[in-house]
């Protein structure tokens, strides 16, 4: 195992644990309001969350999500207030790992997705603290990722090898696994990236159809997006696309700006919270996850005319009720994930969106990284 690109960020990673920002470029990122939310979703998740450490869930990634949502948050595994809350989803992952390096122990349906966000969260939980018996399932977890890849360089939603990848919505599970790991250190095969940055591109249509690899500058002159699998574009897979670029650093990628420019049409059009409706078009968890992503790698003007309304957004919808804590400060997402399990996602997700202006997370302070395509000719000198 190979480490590198960690000296950034250890500053920070020596600090157990913060509760106000220190790395926030002012109240157009977080105010007082967003960080009281924040504190108050993760009280609700701490109080929720059962001795296994699994929130009722057994979707590894989906309690992943909730060690996430603390990680992001500046608290580390078993260290200061949250440091069991943390510990405990951590180590759920970790003992359900399978000895093919899977982490998934439900439907096999769901192998992975659960496998790739899990695989994120352990990453990411890796980088903060060094820790071992991290690194031992992470070095199984990205193998498993390297040989289930399919030939056209998608994944399939069962763990296993196939010709063609399903959607595009696998691919950036695995794309955050795989940049998270380079972020905390952890090798991963150029190979293997520059075959899925393929297939995303593969993903990307026009009105007229056109993807633009055979004829890119046709493509560039018509109005396009990434799609799920070939078809009609979601806002979702817009901020997908351009998460999955930006990870394997395609940051030049003309793609990523006709996708960008979806997605702030998109919530450019919304009223504010506070007005008659107070909804955006990425209040399902699952697409305010990837916008929010997509915007914070954008970074500049779009992030900054953006993020505060996902912010406010977040802030107006979290559920509040002093008298009942297994309703006071959730976020509910059942569109995706029923029941507590989605209870947890939903309040995960906001509470990661509302953290990100703290930069905790290893990738979050990421820096760019050399093009696939030069580390590929370097290694085949």
């Amino acid at each position: 195992m190979r480490h590198f690109c960690r000296s950034v960020f250890i500053s920070i990673l020596s600090i157990s644990c913060l509760t106000t920002p220190i790395l926030s470029q002012g109240e157009w990122e977080t105010t007082p309001a967003s960080e009281r939310a924040l504190q108050k979703g993760l009280q609700w998740l701490s109080k929720n969350q059962g001795p296994e450490g699994n929130w009722n869930s057994n979707d590894l990634g989906v309690v992943g999500m909730g060690a996430l949502a603390f990680l992001s948050a500046g608290y580390l595994p078993g260290r200061g207030r949250y440091g069991g809350t943390v510990e405990r989803a951590l180590n759920y992952v970790i003992r359900n790992a399978k000895p093919s390096g899977l982490l998934n122990v439900s439907n096999a349906q769901r192998d992975m997705y659960n496998h790739g966000l899990a695989t994120f969260a352990l990453g990411q939980a890796y980088g903060m603290t060094s820790d071992k018996k991290l690194s031992t399932v992470l070095d199984k977890a990205l193998k498993l990722i390297a040989n289930t890849q399919a030939e056209d360089g998608g994944w399939d939603y069962r763990a296993r090898r196939q010709s063609r990848g399903h959607d595009l919505s696998l691919v950036v599970m695995q794309a955050k696994a795989l940049r998270g790991a380079m972020d905390s250190g952890l090798e991963v095969s150029p190979e293997v990236v520059g075959s899925a940055i393929q297939s995303v591109r593969r993903y990307y249509k026009t009105k007229t159809g056109k993807n633009g690899l055979s004829n890119p500058r046709a493509a560039m002159l018509e109005a396009g997006q990434f799609t799920y699998s070939g078809g009609h574009g979601t806002l979702a897979m817009a901020a997908c696309g351009v998460v999955c670029l930006q990870e394997f650093g395609q940051y030049s990628d003309w793609r990523i700006g006709k996708n960008m420019d979806v997605i702030q049409a998109a919530i450019g059009r919304e009223t504010l919270p506070g007005s008659r409706n107070g909804k955006l078009p990425c209040e399902d968890s699952y697409t305010l996850y990837y916008v929010g992503q997509a915007l914070y790698q954008a970074g500049g003007a779009r992030w900054k005319q953006s993020y505060p309304k996902l912010r406010n957004y977040l802030v107006a919808s979290q559920m509040l009720n002093a008298s009942d804590s297994t309703q006071d400060g959730l976020w509910r997402d059942h569109k995706r994930v029923g029941g507590q399990p989605g209870d947890l996602y939903g309040t995960a997700v906001a509470c990661f969106v509302l953290a990100m202006p703290n930069r905790y997370l290893p990738i979050l302070q990421e820096g760019k990284i050399d093009s696939i395509a030069s580390k590929l000719k370097k290694k085949k000198k």
